[in-house]
């Protein structure tokens, strides 16, 4: 039977609730909005898992459902029915402000636009996740510090985004991404914005995080990107289309 033909949908798969390596598991997704004409469907009956340490790709022609994907695994949307598990919690069974300390003590975030905060030194916008959590101010500055000194962004510390190449601002949105140590990473279009030697070392970062153990899940339309990772998910008017999870070959 053709994915596009409609039908009632099939039973949930079970999930055991905290088997060995599992960080994701999506069980029958979906997310749509009521129209004047009708549902209109942006991703149908999603059900994939995650393994700890994978490095996934989601691609997809333009209005797939890739960015609502990622939104949905970051906990940033929760107008959506079936089943998300995260470490084994049902988060579609989760209260929001129980959503929301999930996505705090085990995510971060890289986005094509930066999102850095305009009137915050580079310093200041690396300590906005920390503050986020019961960490004391003598150890932030510490972990600042650290961070500052592994990216290789020190003497930047006390400049603003706007005097920052769109390279650089990248760097600390990664760099910020990853600063409390974060389960997972999820990133869209990373490189968007970067000129291909710019997209390269954010690329090769990101290898680097993941050799780590860092899980990281980006969206991307770059198929050189897309061999970074060891798994892509393909999505085509919000449907997985081809075999789950189909193996990219890696960048060397």
């Amino acid at each position: 039977m053709s994915l596009f033909t409609s039908r009632r949908p099939d039973p949930l798969p079970a999930v055991d609730p905290s088997p060995r390596g599992l960080l994701i598991s999506l069980r029958g997704v979906e997310k749509v909005f009521e129209t004047p004409a009708g549902r209109s469907y942006v991703l149908r009956r999603i059900t994939a898992d995650v393994q700890q340490g994978e490095f996934i790709s989601i691609m997809g022609p333009s209005g797939a459902g890739k960015s609502t994907l990622l939104s949905i695994l970051g906990m940033l949307d929760s107008a959506w029915s079936g089943e998300f598990w995260f470490f084994g919690q049902p988060v579609h069974a989760m209260a929001h402000k129980d959503r929301v300390a999930l996505n705090k003590a085990h995510m971060g975030f890289v986005f094509q636009q930066y999102h850095l905060i305009d009137d915050l030194t580079v310093a200041e916008n690396l300590d906005i996740p920390l503050s986020y959590r019961n960490v004391k101010k003598s150890e932030r500055e510490a972990m600042v510090a650290d961070t500052l000194d592994r990216f290789g962004i020190v003497a930047k510390k006390d400049l603003f985004p706007r005097q920052l190449s769109g390279g650089q601002q990248q760097l600390v949105g990664v760099a910020r991404a990853v600063i409390a140590k974060p389960k997972l990473i999820l990133a869209d279009e990373p490189t968007g914005n970067l000129h291909s030697g710019q997209g390269r070392e954010i690329m090769e970062l990101f290898k680097r995080l993941n050799a780590d153990g860092t899980t990281i899940i980006q969206v991307t339309h770059s198929e050189e990107n897309a061999r970074y990772g060891n798994r892509v998910i393909e999505l085509r008017d919000g449907w997985m289309t081809g075999a789950e999870g189909a193996a990219a070959p890696r960048a060397t």
